[in-house]
């Protein structure tokens, strides 16, 4: 089952659904402040839905196979946007200050799930 494709793809929906969202509903709700946290975390998600993507495609073609640094790649990038763009949306809307602790919690998975795929892919090249 291609997990991360579709995982990414609905993200990716979910990126511009909130993107539009931001930029219409909230536009005269929102600070300017709050209203770039909003867009701060659609572009993350967005980078990251796309990143899910790539890795269900190298995990699906024989390129990389089902390397286990791919799943776990996949894993941390989910979490990330959760984690990240979750707590970023969430701070946009209600200005709850202590959200901005838990971001860089999304950040790191984010690193984490990049390095897992340099990991896979240098483990395919040698």
């Amino acid at each position: 089952m291609p997990f991360f494709i579709i995982a990414g793809a609905v993200n990716a929906a979910l990126a511009v659904a909130l993107g539009a969202f931001g930029a219409h509903a909230l536009k005269e709700k929102l600070s300017e402040h709050y209203l770039a946290i909003w867009e701060t975390a659609v572009q993350y998600q967005m980078f990251h839905a796309l990143g899910l993507i790539a890795i269900g495609i190298l995990m699906s073609s024989s390129l990389l196979g089902p390397i286990s640094q791919l799943n776990w790649a996949g894993w941390l990038l989910l979490a990330g946007i959760i984690i990240f763009s979750g707590s970023l949306y969430i701070l946009s809307l209600t200005g709850i200050g202590v959200l901005g602790a838990i971001t860089p919690i999304g950040g790191v998975a984010f690193i984490i799930g990049w390095i897992m795929l340099i990991i896979a892919a240098t483990k395919f090249t040698s």
